[in-house]
């Protein structure tokens, strides 16, 4: 009945893969090519999940 106003995990969980492209491409940016890697790969993650929220 009140769904509406349930919040979106997957809005979420966007947000954060978001934050973590642009902390990925500041660290770039600054010669840190192992932590741009590391957040590149934890953001890859996220958008997984977010991929399975969406699709169930």
């Amino acid at each position: 009945m009140f769904d509406f106003l349930k919040s979106d995990p997957s809005k979420k969980l966007q947000k954060t893969y978001e934050q973590k492209l642009e902390q990925a491409m500041l660290a770039a940016r600054n010669g840190d090519m192992r932590a741009n890697a590391s957040l590149t790969e934890e953001a890859e993650a996220l958008r997984e999940e977010i991929e399975k929220l969406k699709s169930s």
